[in-house]
């Protein structure tokens, strides 16, 4: 078992020396252009047009909650696409995180991550514009991922 590390920093460079990958959560809605990705997509263009090309192909593909499409950027980095978030605003009081589709997306990241010997690295993914909170979050992660010995840093903003 490994700890989450925590630090300051921009999660779209990752501090670390092997294979990494950047984590996030996406909408289901086919949206990109607020929060997280907003940085990803300054930094590199695949991983929005791989989103957008996923999302809409869907009716042939595994587009949905609990979902994840790795984008690869270099031969070492790929930017995980995590479908956790159901629409984009609060409905009837609801906030759109999914915790059974981050779950199922951690699960499937955790695979990745350990057949190809990388670390993972995030923002304090699902609690933004997604409305979730951090300790449920956290837990998840630890459940699939730090639990499991995959290493795992959190990048807050300074």
């Amino acid at each position: 078992m490994t700890d989450i590390r925590y630090q300051f920093g921009d999660a779209t460079v990752p501090v670390t020396d092997g294979p990494a990958i950047i984590a996030h959560i996406c909408n289901d809605l086919g949206r990109w252009g607020k929060g997280f990705v907003v940085a990803v997509s300054a930094r590199w263009p695949q991983p929005e047009r791989a989103y957008r090309d996923w999302y809409r192909h869907r009716d042939s593909n595994d587009f949905g909650l609990g979902a994840v499409q790795f984008v690869p950027i270099t031969p070492t980095l790929h930017v995980a696409n995590m479908i956790g978030q159901h629409d984009i605003r609060p409905r009837a009081g609801v906030a759109p995180i999914r915790y059974e589709a981050v779950d199922e997306s951690l699960s499937r990241l955790a695979d990745f991550a350990s057949s190809s010997h990388a670390t993972v690295h995030m923002p304090r993914i699902g609690c933004g514009l997604a409305g979730g909170t951090w300790d449920r979050i956290e837990s998840l992660i630890r459940h699939r991922l730090s639990g499991h010995g995959i290493p795992v840093t959190v990048y807050d903003l300074e």
